[in-house]
């Protein structure tokens, strides 16, 4: 490696001569520096430049006896000792610029002052060596040899860098990472070069060192400006994102203001927009949307329904039995919201959602009547959430719709009044929204009710099941005038919002079914149910006399068992309920008495058959004729399952399908599922679950195991929904092909006009792939394997 640099050195010296000229022509023009900083730079660029340059010229001439190269050794060897010390000087100027510049100091420190004129005094040694030889000497042959003075010219270079150094350290936290290290590295290389040049005679070490950190120099403070400005920029950028959530939030801001003030003509419609928009948000989000999509879609919805400022009140109020001047009025609803919005040209969207929200899928809706893909994307989001807001939110004239009832609504929609793509996903988030949520959440009955007239209060349903039910409470008689009746009672029933109710249309609308009313004493009014059976216990002695009541409840199949405790006595109920597809709820009500502390716990402990006595003959509806596969009745969803049929290569089924009685929604039907297991079984050991298939035309997306390319169409011969209903209460004959093909699973079917084709795609290939029948509601009789 010596021997390379002291061959070779004339070369590098060039070439770093070359380096600093540029790196000076490009700190000229450079506008990222502080006018000190960058003529610090520049001055120590120049000075590098010259050390190499006349270092250089010295061995070129060094050995010739001409007049001319007499004069260049000598003044060449002079120079590059005075620059030397000069160097040091311009580091100190540039160290001193940068602290009280960049670190903000009030002054240069002191240990940098004395730098300052220890280097000038070096220079001025260089001088005086010049004439006395202290440092150097010629020889007749116009030859350099060290003097005896040699070594005091590195103490300067050496001792000056190791001060300016602690300098640094003291104030280390006022100068940037990169150019610490340059700072490190323009002090230590040298001197190390240093020790190295005094036992290394022949070459220029230690200035070709001092000159390649000077250029490291300029590279490091250019990576600083580029850090330097890439924060600046971030900073900038972040000030901009922070004005746009800012602006943002104020939009939001004034938007949900401007809908509340609108909202404020209809009671009914407080927070509507707002449900509206977050459904929206969530269509898109599901549908695969980018963010700036589901920001519009947000606002689209939110403001869709502006135009009710334009209405008058009293239409808005009279939407139960609008005459068909106020129709007509309303119809003027998207118009009006289109004419407000159009004044906001940055968001055109805005308008159209307004404008178009309410059009329908199969051209009924209004302004235009526009049909299927004519109406915007972003107006048929708005409209499936719109529906389903408005379907589960309270009107002047109807109670909230549950959320089963909506789903049944966008289920038969799809295709029909709404976009079947966004109805499909509105179907999904539905389904998600229900199982995380409780529906027969036990902490929403009430606590205390006072009963005056006969159920004149009546609490929220207690659910019963298979689990045994414990429910507890207390009543104080009311007050009595002669000839009146204090006592507590129970209502068994079942209805979709857990509710009793007396009136026609909640009955219709909840599907409200009350079973039977049950008092403490021997006394009970059957309904619905088939059949009640009470046995009065008589109490043990010494029991508490104080006005608690209890009771035990459980559910199995078609039999309900009640132990019902009272001061007075305690007695058993059974109850046969109507089949074994419904719920069965339990209101605590009363007449002229205040019940107080209600508390009702659902139990680990499970009943069976031989729990609860049967007291009338269990319905079956599946009496009927056995062909390959036992027929099976399912009561409640999913609750029974076919045993597992292998598909190996194609398989056709055939099988009869009736729903319940108690059947009221349109997935009360047949479903298919495709799965894996070690024994054949759903649930079995290993099961895999790969596709559920519904026949009125939905797939279940709950499983991870497979993908599914779902295909569903209704064809001209489909009757409607509600015909298909009765039709299927009837009893159809339905048949199903499966084709299995490797890790794929072909399925199609075709009932009453409601076309299926379904392919699934195993990610894991099992070796076998079952199907198994089943359903809700619903009795699969004379199942065939074709």
């Amino acid at each position: 490696m010596y021997d390379w640099i002291r061959d070779n050195q004339l070369n590098i010296m060039l070439l770093l001569c070359g380096a600093c000229a540029i790196l000076t022509f490009l700190l000229c023009i450079t506008r990222f520096l502080s006018k000190s900083r960058k003529y610090a730079l520049i001055l120590m660029e120049i000075v590098a430049f010259f050390l190499l340059w006349f270092d250089r010229t010295a061995y070129l001439y060094a050995g010739n006896t001409g007049r001319t190269a007499f004069f260049m050794v000598r003044i060449s060897n002079f120079l590059v000792f005075f620059l030397t010390s000069a160097v040091v000087l311009c580091f100190n100027v540039y160290l001193s610029d940068y602290l009280t510049h960049e670190g903000h100091l009030p002054e240069v420190p002191i240990r940098l002052k004395a730098v300052g004129i220890i280097s000038l005094m070096g220079m001025f040694l260089a001088i005086v060596s010049a004439f006395t030889g202290l440092y150097y000497y010629f020889d007749d042959n116009n030859v350099y040899h060290r003097g005896n003075g040699f070594l005091i010219a590195y103490i300067i270079p050496v001792i000056c860098p190791i001060v300016q150094y602690t300098a640094m350290r003291k104030y280390r936290k006022l100068i940037s990472r990169l150019i610490y290290i340059s700072l490190v590295l323009y002090i230590y290389v040298p001197i190390i070069c240093g020790v190295i040049q005094i036992f290394a005679y022949g070459i220029s070490i230690v200035n070709m060192a001092m000159v390649a950190v000077s250029i490291s120099l300029y590279v490091f403070n250019y990576l600083d400006i580029n850090i330097t400005v890439e924060h600046a920029h971030e900073i900038e950028i972040q000030n901009m994102q922070g004005e746009q959530r800012r602006m943002k939030r104020i939009f939001d801001q004034t938007a949900k203001a401007f809908v509340s003030a609108v909202e404020k003509k209809d009671v009914f419609s407080e927070d509507k927009s707002v449900k509206v928009a977050e459904y929206a948000r969530k269509l898109a989000r599901l549908a695969g949307k980018d963010e700036s999509f589901c920001d519009n879609i947000y606002y689209t919805a939110l403001l869709h329904d502006i135009g009710l400022i334009g209405v008058p009140d009293s239409v808005i109020q009279n939407n139960a039995n609008p005459s068909q001047q106020d129709y007509e009025l309303m119809r003027q609803k998207p118009l009006i919201g289109k004419e407000i919005l159009s004044n906001i040209t940055e968001y055109p969207f805005l308008s159209i959602g307004a404008e178009y929200s309410h059009e329908r899928y199969n051209g009924t809706g209004y302004p235009e009547g526009l049909k299927g893909e004519e109406i915007p994307e972003i107006a048929r989001i708005v409209a499936v959430a719109d529906a389903y807001v408005t379907m589960t939110m309270p009107k002047r004239y109807r109670e909230a719709k549950p959320d089963f009832v909506a789903r049944e609504a966008l289920v038969k929609g799809g295709g029909a009044e709404f976009d079947p793509r966004y109805a499909d996903l509105m179907v999904r988030i539905i389904d998600e929204e229900s199982r995380e949520r409780i529906r027969d959440d036990l902490s929403l009955v009430e606590k205390d009710i006072t009963c005056g007239k006969y159920r004149e209060n009546v609490s929220l349903g207690i659910p019963v099941n298979e689990k045994i039910t414990k429910i507890t409470f207390k009543c104080e008689e009311g007050e009595l005038l002669e000839g009146e009746y204090s006592a507590p009672s129970i209502v068994l029933f079942d209805s979709f919002d857990r509710r009793v109710h007396d009136d026609r249309k909640a009955i219709d609308a909840y599907h409200y079914l009350e079973y039977g009313e049950v008092w403490f004493d021997n006394h009970s009014i059957t309904t619905a149910a088939r059949k009640i059976v009470e046995t009065i216990m008589a109490r043990e002695e010494g029991a508490s006399e104080e006005k608690v009541y209890e009771i035990s409840a459980a559910k199995y199949d078609d039999h309900l068992k009640l132990i019902m405790t009272s001061p007075e006595n305690t007695k058993e109920v059974i109850v046969a309920l109507s089949d074994g597809s419904t719920a069965v709820y339990i209101g605590i009500t009363g007449e002229h008495c205040v019940i107080t502390e209600i508390a009702a716990e659902q139990t680990d402990q499970v009943v069976d058959a031989s729990y609860i006595p049967r007291i009338s003959e269990e319905i079956s509806y599946i009496d009927h004729f056995e062909s390959d596969i036992p027929n099976i009745q399912i009561n409640q969803t999913c609750s029974v399952f076919t045993e597992g049929i292998e598909i190996d290569g194609k398989l056709e089924l055939s099988f009869h399908a009736a729903s319940l009685p108690v059947a009221h929604f349109v997935w009360h039907c047949p479903y298919a599922v495709i799965f894996s297991s070690d024994n054949g079984r759903v649930l079995g050991r290993n099961y895999k679950g790969y596709a559920l298939i519904k026949l009125n035309g939905e797939l279940e997306n709950k499983y991870d195991h497979a993908d599914n390319n779902f295909y569903m169409k209704r064809k001209d011969i489909f009757p409607g929904w509600e015909v298909w209903k009765e039709k299927n209460k009837a009893g159809i004959d339905c048949e199903m092909t499966f084709e299995r093909k490797g890790g794929r699973v072909i399925t199609t079917t075709e009932n009453l006009g409601i076309v299926i084709e379904n392919i699934t795609t195993m990610k894991e290939i099992p070796d076998k792939v079952y199907v198994a029948l089943t359903g809700d509601r619903c009795a699969l009789t004379d199942i065939r394997i074709l």
